[in-house]
C-alpha cells in the first residue's frame, strides 16, 4: 500500500499545500541535498511529514515567499514546521544515501549517474540532452534538463554498465525498491526507446529491481514489446499539458506529437504492460482548466492509463520561472475527483510495479484514492 493512502484529511491537506506553496528552510543543509535544475523533480527537497516522504519545492520564487518555514533541526533530525510563527507539525529530512559516497572505476561519482528520489526510489536521466531543449524556440518552457549538466552535477550519457553498477549498490546499501529511467528525446524515430531498452537489460542482469521507463511515444508500437522484453516493468509517456492550444504555447516542440498519437500509443502500451502499468504526467497549473484535466484523466483511466497529476513547479532559470504555481484549492479541485475515479476503477498507485505514480512523492493524488 502507498503510504499516502492512510493519511488523515489534515495531513493530506498539509501536503497538498506544501507542494503548491513550497517551504522555506532555516537550515538549507539539513538532510540530503536538495535537487536544483535537471530533469524533475527539480528545485525540490525530500521532506518527511507524518511518516510519509514527499518532494517539496524549496528553491522556487513561490517557496521563497511561502508561509511555511522549517526550523533548525534538533539533534534527532526533527524540525518544527511553522506556518508563520506558529508550529503546526514535526517534519524531518531523509539523510543522504550511502551509495552517494562511491564512484565508478573511471572516477564518476555515483550521484552523477543516478539520484535517490523520495526515500527508496532510484532515478536517472539516461540521456541528459534533448532535441526539444536544444532550440529554445521549440523547448518545453518549464524544462530544466540541461541545468544539472551545465553545472557539472551529472554526465550527458549514462552507459548501461554504469547504471547497472549504481543500481546494484543502491539496492544493497540503501534498500532501493524500484527505479525510474527517463531520457531526453534523441533525434531518432524511436524517441529514446532503444536507449532505455539497453539500460534496463543491463540493470536487470545485475539486480532484481522493478523499472519504469519514460519517453515520448516511439514511431512504431512494436517498441513496447521490445521494452517489456528488455526488463521494463512499467511505462510512462508524459502529456504534461492536455489542451492543444496550451501545448502549442508551453511546449511547441513536443506539441508536434499530437494528442491523437499519444492516445494511440497509450492503448498499444496498455495491451503490452497491462492496465494501470502505463502512466502519464500531467502538470496542473500551466493553463489547462480543472475541467480539462479531469476530463482527460477520465479518458485515460477508461483505457487503463494512470494519470499522475502533479502541481507545476516554476523552476529557476526557465522561461516559466515566474509563472505562478497552482493554488492548493486548484489542486484539490482536480485531485479529489481524479482520486475518486481511480478508486472506482480499482487502479491504485500501490498496484503500479515501479515509477513515479507508485512513488507518489511529487503529488498527494494517491491520498485521494477511495
Amino acid at each position: 500500500m502507498n503510504a499516502l493512502e492512510n493519511l488523515s484529511a489534515s495531513s493530506r491537506q498539509l501536503m497538498t499545500e506544501l507542494q503548491s506553496t513550497g517551504l522555506r528552510l532555516v537550515d538549507p543543509h539539513a538532510g540530503a541535498a536538495s535537487r536544483r535544475g535537471g530533469a524533475g523533480p527539480s528545485d525540490h527537497k525530500a521532506v518527511t511529514v507524518d511518516g510519509v516522504t514527499i518532494m517539496v519545492p524549496v528553491h522556487t520564487s513561490t517557496a521563497w515567499s511561502s508561509p511555511f518555514v522549517a526550523a533548525q533541526p534538533d539533534n534527532t533530525g526533527t524540525s518544527a514546521l511553522m506556518r508563520g510563527t506558529i508550529p503546526i507539525a514535526n517534519i524531518s529530512f531523509p539523510k543522504p544515501p550511502r551509495f552517494y559516497a562511491l564512484q565508478t572505476f573511471d572516477g564518476v561519482p555515483y550521484s552523477h549517474i543516478a539520484t535517490l528520489h523520495s526515500k527508496d526510489v532510484l532515478a536517472t536521466t539516461v540521456l541528459q540532452t534533448c532535441i526539444r531543449y536544444e532550440s529554445r524556440r521549440k523547448s518545453c518552457k518549464f524544462c530544466a534538463i540541461g541545468q544539472s549538466l551545465a553545472a557539472g552535477r551529472t554526465i550527458a550519457r549514462k552507459t548501461p554498465e554504469q547504471l547497472a553498477e549504481v543500481a546494484r549498490a543502491a539496492v544493497l546499501l540503501d534498500g532501493v525498491k524500484h527505479m525510474v529511467l527517463t531520457t531526453g528525446t534523441p533525434a531518432t524515430p524511436d524517441r529514446g526507446a532503444q536507449i532505455l531498452c539497453d539500460s534496463a537489460f543491463a540493470i536487470k542482469a545485475a539486480v532484481d529491481l522493478p523499472i519504469q521507463a519514460q519517453c515520448e511515444p516511439p514511431d512504431d508500437d512494436r517498441w513496447f514489446e521490445r521494452m517489456k522484453a528488455s526488463g521494463i516493468d512499467t511505462l510512462g509517456m508524459h502529456l504534461e499539458v492536455v489542451t492543444p492550444e496550451v501545448r502549442e504555447r508551453v511546449m511547441p516542440g513536443k506539441a508536434s506529437v499530437p494528442l491523437s498519437r499519444y492516445m494511440e500509443a497509450f492503448k498499444a502500451a496498455v495491451a503490452v504492460f497491462g492496465r494501470g502499468q502505463v502512466s502519464t504526467y500531467i502538470l496542473a497549473g500551466l493553463g489547462d482548466s480543472a475541467e480539462a484535466i479531469v476530463d482527460m484523466a477520465r479518458e485515460l483511466i477508461d483505457i487503463g492509463v494512470y494519470p499522475f497529476v502533479v502541481p507545476f513547479v516554476p523552476i529557476s532559470g526557465t522561461p516559466l520561472e515566474d509563472h505562478p504555481a497552482p493554488s492548493p484549492e486548484f489542486m484539490r479541485s482536480v485531485l479529489a475527483p481524479i482520486g475518486s475515479m481511480l478508486g472506482v476503477a480499482a487502479m491504485r498507485s500501490a498496484d503500479i510495479k515501479a515509477g513515479c505514480g507508485k512513488c507518489g512523492a511529487c503529488s498527494s493524488l494517491s491520498s485521494y484514492e477511495e
